[in-house]
């Protein structure tokens, strides 16, 4: 009988130790993919940091006035002027269109009106 519990014992060792070997690996794998997706997203932060900062420098507004006048004749390109902008209060938006009640509900005004002696 002991030698049956020892057995038992042996074999349930083996198999703890089976078990967290294999989860080491997993745990290690997870890990190395983890590491990899935030090396992914670093370079893509790096790479947008960049088209960010190529975007504002072809955006400047004296090299879009420059390109506007070598372009004229070509694109019929007017030069930007001050007053060609407008002010935001003179923008007019659009009325919140007014929401249909489908549900009403009665209020009963039993309660809030004074009882006569």
């Amino acid at each position: 009988m002991r030698w049956l519990l020892y057995v038992l014992t042996f074999l349930t060792v083996i198999a703890a130790a089976f078990w967290a070997y294999h989860e080491n690996y997993k745990t290690q794998a997870a890990l190395g993919e983890a590491q990899s997706v935030r090396s992914d997203i670093a370079d893509a932060r790096a790479r947008l940091a960049v088209l960010r900062a190529e975007w504002a420098y072809l955006n400047r507004p004296d090299r879009l006035r420059d390109l506007a006048e070598v372009n004229f004749e070509r694109l019929g390109l007017m030069p930007l002027e001050p007053d060609q902008f407008g002010r935001v209060d003179q923008i007019a938006y659009p009325q919140p269109p007014e929401l249909p009640i489908t549900d009403p509900v009665e209020i009963s005004s039993a309660g809030a009106q004074e009882q006569e002696p």
